[in-house]
């Protein structure tokens, strides 16, 4: 009776810590859609393995922020970072991605500090903007 209590208690557990895992498994593509030069096809599951084993959510998804929580840990950007910025939001989907000349800011810092290592990375903007509709 003792042993059987113990291996309930043990599966029990390891759902409770399975479960919150599961639930924040990432889509592995993503299309992010909006731009005027044409939406981009984020592969997900290659930048993560590119990031390294030691990448976090984080890494990328910025943590809550008071004036406008998260309603996940990887909440899609776009569901707060819109085309026209609406309060309380300051940043617009383009500035979440790169600066308006794409030279700095998350995937182009990413992106630079990927080729200076001597990795190929998209260097034109039709490199990444390239879905249509």
């Amino acid at each position: 009776m003792k042993k059987a209590m113990i291996a309930v208690a043990v599966i029990l557990g390891i759902a409770l810590v399975a479960g919150p895992a599961a639930a924040q498994t990432a889509p592995s593509k993503v299309v992010l859609k909006g731009s005027p030069m044409g939406g981009v096809n984020f592969d997900h599951a290659k930048h993560t393995k590119l990031a390294g084993g030691d990448a976090k959510c984080d890494t990328c998804h910025h943590a809550s922020k008071p004036e406008k929580p998260l309603k996940s840990k990887t909440q899609k950007c776009q569901e707060c970072h819109t085309k026209a910025v609406a309060a309380p939001m300051k940043t617009n989907t383009r500035g979440a991605f790169h600066d308006a000349m794409a030279k700095k800011g998350l995937c182009a810092d990413c992106h630079t500090k990927a080729a200076a290592a001597g990795t190929k990375v998209p260097a034109k903007c039709a490199d990444c903007h390239n879905v249509k509709g």
